[in-house]
């Protein structure tokens, strides 16, 4: 498969053609075989479609043999009830999991050839494809938070307003995000972000001790949050007015992390609105932690994670409770 998916120029007849495209999904998601999406059964059969002089029938099409239900290699997955060919979303998970800064909706828009509202939503559906399981930290890891916002210099007088922006450094308008980054030998170290609803010790304690094992060695700045965590983990403190490296006790890691976030929001998405920060988090953490492998491998990592997962549009605009299955 890695020679399959290697680079764009491989993948290139697979664009072209929606029945290529669509076996190349079904030998990544059925390698023995089609199984049923609704009861597990590996007997089903495919239909022949039915062409018309108005169409020519559904391709890929099979029926189970044990729950008699019909079902093609999209059910269950992101792309169930999208539009959108094969082809191409295929073509933006490779552009979506490749991109070391991310891919702007107008980016996909004009790639693709869709619309931007379908591309905007296209690139929400990947993020969430590439949302991964919370992972329990072990060894060396770094605590550190930032803010993710625009700058109250450039911002119009009437959201300063809306925002409360007040005279001098306030964070008004702006999200705090707190990152944990376990420390290994590069390029194996992973990251985990959380979105901060406030930076009061209760917050940020609770999310150390969920995510963090006990008895592991915590570096952190000297933010008075972090106080009191010495009764669970080694915790060693840096203090950034003083010095911003002490032997190993650092948290440059994560400075470097953030540096390469900020790039991403700032010169690819350029706005990103507080409620869907965390699905990007999400896609930068997925390329994050997946750095050591190629853009093959990543593909394939993020076409695992389509299955089960499903986010509408109006979920995704928040008219209703999002779907997860």
């Amino acid at each position: 498969m890695a020679s399959t998916t290697k680079n764009l120029s491989a993948l290139g007849k697979h664009f072209s053609n929606e029945d290529k495209a669509r076996e190349l999904l079904e030998s990544l998601r059925w390698p023995n075989g089609p199984v049923c999406p609704h009861c597990g059964g590996d007997s089903p059969y495919k239909l022949t479609p039915k062409a018309t002089s108005k169409s020519p029938g559904r391709k890929g099409l099979y029926k189970c043999k044990a729950c008699r239900k019909q079902f093609t290699v999209t059910v269950g997955t992101i792309f169930e009830h999208s539009h959108v060919p094969i082809s191409k979303w295929l073509l933006a998970i490779h552009l979506l999991s490749a991109s070391k800064k991310g891919m702007s909706a107008h980016q996909l828009h004009r790639m693709l050839g869709v619309t931007y509202r379908a591309a905007w939503f296209i690139g929400h559906r990947l993020r969430h494809a590439m949302s991964q399981e919370p992972m329990n930290l072990t060894g060396i890891v770094e605590a550190d938070e930032t803010y993710i916002g625009g700058k109250a210099r450039n911002m119009h007088v009437a959201k300063k307003r809306r925002v409360m922006m007040k005279r001098g450094r306030s964070i008004a308008g702006k999200v705090a995000v707190m990152a944990l980054l376990e420390r290994h030998d590069k390029p194996s170290s992973q990251v985990r972000l959380h979105v901060l609803h406030s930076l009061r010790r209760h917050e940020v304690q609770g999310i150390v001790r969920d995510n963090v094992k006990h008895g592991a060695t915590l570096h952190t700045d000297a933010f008075s949050s972090y106080t009191g965590l010495i009764a669970d983990f080694t915790h060693n403190v840096i203090d950034h007015a003083e010095c911003y490296v002490d032997g190993e006790v650092h948290t440059n890691n994560c400075e470097n992390f953030w540096a390469l976030l900020k790039r991403a929001i700032k010169g690819t998405y350029v706005s990103v609105e507080p409620f869907h920060l965390f699905r990007y988090l999400d896609e930068q953490t997925f390329r994050f932690n997946n750095r050591g492998g190629d853009d093959a491998f990543r593909f394939a990592l993020a076409l695992k994670g389509i299955l089960g997962k499903r986010l509408t549009y109006t979920a995704l605009t928040g008219s209703e409770l999002p779907e997860t299955c």
